[in-house]
């Protein structure tokens, strides 16, 4: 009984990859199929129109700016 050893090397590595080929398919099969089911039941929250008015987001910009500007001047001291 003479066998080709490396014929049945071919077919175990063929077997091998094909099992890993098969598990990445179902995989990124169950990863979609599970992104449709979250988007469905839990969507993403739209955009409201009622932004905050621009004179209450500059306010905001200026304490950040002084508060940056202090922090610099309090490391430039010490």
């Amino acid at each position: 009984m003479e066998t080709n050893l490396i014929l049945e090397g071919f077919k175990f590595m063929g077997l091998g990859m094909g099992t890993v080929f098969l598990f990445l398919i179902v995989m990124i099969g169950s990863m979609n199929l599970m992104t449709y089911i979250i988007h469905r039941f839990f969507p993403e929250p739209q955009a409201s129109e009622s932004a905050p008015t621009s004179a209450t987001s500059q306010q905001d910009n200026k304490k950040v700016i002084a508060a940056i500007t202090a922090a610099i001047a309090h490391h430039r001291q010490g």
